[in-house]
């Protein structure tokens, strides 16, 4: 039998089968003995086969396809092993707010870089819209143009005002989308609003901190019924780029991938070096200022050991 993990709770695996039923299944125990470096050898979105076990109400994982794709996070911050969030996800959506919380744009850079390293198209889409005052208005108008420039689409939305929700569930519809963000930025509320049906919990915005309160303690994939399913993501607080080399972040960055051609060192890091396409590009404003000043901060902050996701 095949199907596709949908949920995963430590060793049990809610595994969603062709014909929509689900089945919990468990390992079979080889699987952890073949020098697997993540902390779960099977993660959701993974297509497995499974045998049933039992009086067929259990079943026991078998095979794990290949994946096409996927995304990680270090495991614990002093464990060398890597957690599996997903996998054979055909785009990340990353909701973002300008207020209430702001998310900043060096983690919104930070997980558009991973997307880009796991070959993930990364989709923005802005909640809260209904917030906005004048100030917000600019800001928000200044950062779409930025970010539509370089390649990622963005959604402006409000989950409270149902402002452009047929836009974002024609976004999700038929596909497999890793849904991520800060707390409180109404991920939740989003797909609530779109699937009421799902009853995802939502959390409260703290007063003293002005941040969101975790309410996903798992990933857990979710079926849609326009088509497709989204991939629910617990609040990550550790979550890196593991196994790439700090001269491969520029090209995770399509700005600055499409200039560092023209520098005139081939190994050019695009911070110190004379006759910088890239820095030239900042200069002229070809490129933003602050999708650079991200990239430094990438190279500066040890982001290849860990990454903390409430900066």
């Amino acid at each position: 039998m095949e199907g596709i993990v949908i949920k995963s709770t430590g060793s049990w695996f809610t595994v969603m089968q062709n014909n929509g039923s689900k089945i919990n299944c468990k390992l079979k125990g080889q699987f952890r003995i073949k020098g697997i470096k993540t902390t779960n050898p099977v993660a959701v979105g993974d297509k497995v086969e499974f045998i049933h076990v039992r009086d067929k109400s259990t079943g026991l994982i078998i095979r794990i396809f290949e994946r096409k794709n996927h995304i990680i996070r270090r495991s614990t911050k002093l464990s060398k092993l890597s957690h599996i969030i997903a996998s054979n996800i055909d785009q990340a959506v990353l909701i973002v707010t300008h207020t209430k919380p702001r998310t900043s744009t060096g983690f919104i850079d930070r997980f558009l870089v991973t997307a880009e390293a796991y070959h993930i198209p990364a989709v923005l889409v802005i909640n809260k819209i209904d917030l906005f005052n004048e100030e917000i208005e600019k800001y928000h108008n200044k950062f779409i143009k930025i970010y539509s420039s370089v390649g990622y689409p963005c959604y402006s939305v409000s989950a409270l005002k149902r402002i452009n929700l047929k836009q974002f569930a024609g976004l999700l519809k038929d596909k497999k989308s890793l849904l991520s963000g800060h707390s409180g930025v109404g991920k939740s509320a989003l797909v609530n609003a779109i699937e009421p049906g799902l009853d995802l919990k939502t959390g409260e915005i703290s007063k003293v901190h002005n941040k969101g309160k975790h309410t996903t303690a798992y990933a857990e994939m979710h079926k849609l019924s326009v088509g497709g399913f989204i991939i629910d993501t617990p609040g990550i607080k550790e979550f890196g780029l593991l196994d790439f080399d700090k001269s491969e972040v520029a090209e995770r960055f399509p700005e600055m991938r499409e200039k560092m051609h023209d520098c005139r060192f081939n190994n050019c890091t695009h911070v110190h070096e004379p006759d910088c396409a890239v820095k030239k590009a900042v200069e002229n404003g070809t490129i933003s200022k602050s999708r650079y000043l991200n990239y430094l901060s990438i190279l500066d902050d040890n982001y290849f050991e860990i990454v903390d996701w409430n900066k």
